[in-house]
């Protein structure tokens, strides 16, 4: 049984990017950048008005009061401003629309007043010209996106104004998901086959595979069948770049997990870990495919999940495995028991600016699971904590 760090680092050490491929713009939300995004275009490419107002030139105005002849309009997208502007003149500018060669500044609408083909100056402007320079966003040939960038909504805008309609990105881990146990059944059937449960855990794994940048390619349930276990192993190491396998991750007679992929070739990075709960979590290799055994119980299926799974799946899909482990301190709103021998992962959720443990910290909790929205880190043998004291937390 090696530590919880010691397993960190191992599986760091295996979680590299698989390659990488071009996509279009649509398709690339929360994938990561295997190449920086350069601009193709410089934004503003001319000087472009910031308000909707007239356009004019700063020495009309100099006297104070003023009337200036309305000569012409400029909207967003005309490939220029219009006709040179000439003394005692104006345009009517839009927000975006290209500024008129000779007009060094916009008047903000609300602060002047029509008059027919004439504009009235009542009062001298304030000094804000509302005029965004070219290039004040950003020039041609600029990095907007350095390489490692995860493509959150934010950066999609940025790659758009780039003027690229595809980005090179690394290729997405193909996840297959693999749940074990004669006792599961389909959600929607147990109530009415005594001796049974709903099978819950593939579906909160698989969400989290998605939400670490996994494609899940197969979820599938299986009967405790070493045959056909091994047969359906196989399939899924040829389709998938990790397999995750739940439950008989014990040593029952009829815990499999291990087993059904030993004759395909398994090699073991690490098998029991020193944390409360999921300690029968393992972690191994068939080839160049990565195999993830999680427990069967719920709660420390999905605590395992979160804390080596998802690292896996960052570090294969261009991010750092660490950045999936991204630990902050938060006070807690509740007391906390000591910690025993094993390093503990306490559910908790968020109580404004601390964290409370949630009620049931079973193995096999589901419906406290549901409330939980972080990890309570505890080093073993850690004392009681009161509120107030502060904690290790991870967002779950």
């Amino acid at each position: 049984m090696i530590s919880f760090d010691e397993a960190c680092r191992r599986v760091a050490a295996i979680a590299s990017p698989l390659g990488a491929e071009q996509t279009p713009l649509d398709l690339a939300w929360n994938r990561v950048l295997a190449a920086p995004v350069i601009a193709r275009r410089s934004a503003p490419e001319a000087a472009v008005s910031a308000m909707d107002g007239y356009a004019v030139r700063e020495a009309d105005l100099a006297s104070g009061p003023t009337r200036l002849r309305l000569v012409g309009e400029s909207i967003a997208g005309s490939p220029n401003g219009g006709p040179r502007l000439e003394a005692g003149a104006c345009v009517r500018i839009f927000t975006g629309a290209p500024m008129p060669a000779g007009a060094d500044r916009v008047v903000m609408q609300e602060v002047v007043q029509r008059e027919g083909d004439a504009v009235v100056f009542a009062e001298r402007p304030s000094p804000a010209r509302h005029v965004r320079a070219p290039g004040s966003d950003f020039v041609s040939g600029e990095v907007l996106l350095e390489t490692g960038t995860r493509l959150a909504p934010q950066a999609l805008v940025a790659a758009a104004a780039a003027d690229q309609d595809t980005v090179e990105v690394y290729l997405r881990p193909r996840v297959a998901v693999l749940s074990t146990g004669d006792e599961l059944v389909a959600p929607g059937r147990a109530a009415n086959v005594p001796g049974t449960i709903p099978e819950s855990v593939s579906f909160g794994v698989a969400a989290l595979a998605r939400v670490w940048g996994g494609e899940v390619v197969c979820r599938q349930r299986l009967r405790d069948d070493l045959p056909s276990l091994v047969r359906a192993a196989g399939i899924a190491l040829d389709d998938a770049h990790v397999v995750v396998v739940t439950g008989g991750a014990s040593v029952g007679d009829r815990d499999f997990s291990k087993a059904m992929f030993q004759e395909l070739g398994l090699r073991l990075e690490f098998e029991k870990v020193a944390i409360k709960p999921g300690k029968p979590v393992w972690v191994g290799r068939v080839g160049d495919r990565i195999v993830v055994g999680l427990p069967g119980n719920p709660s420390a299926a999905m605590v395992t999940a979160r804390l080596f799974l998802a690292p896996i799946l960052a570090g294969l899909s261009g991010r750092h495995p660490d950045d999936a482990l991204a630990w902050r301190t938060l006070p807690l709103a509740a007391p906390l028991g000591s910690c025993g021998k094993r390093e503990c992962f306490h559910r908790g959720r968020s109580a404004g600016d601390g964290v409370r443990p949630v009620g049931a910290q079973d193995s096999s909790a589901q419906k406290d699971l549901a409330t939980a929205d972080l990890l309570i880190r505890r080093r073993p043998d850690a004392r009681a904590l009161v509120a107030g004291d502060l904690v290790e937390v991870l967002a779950f």
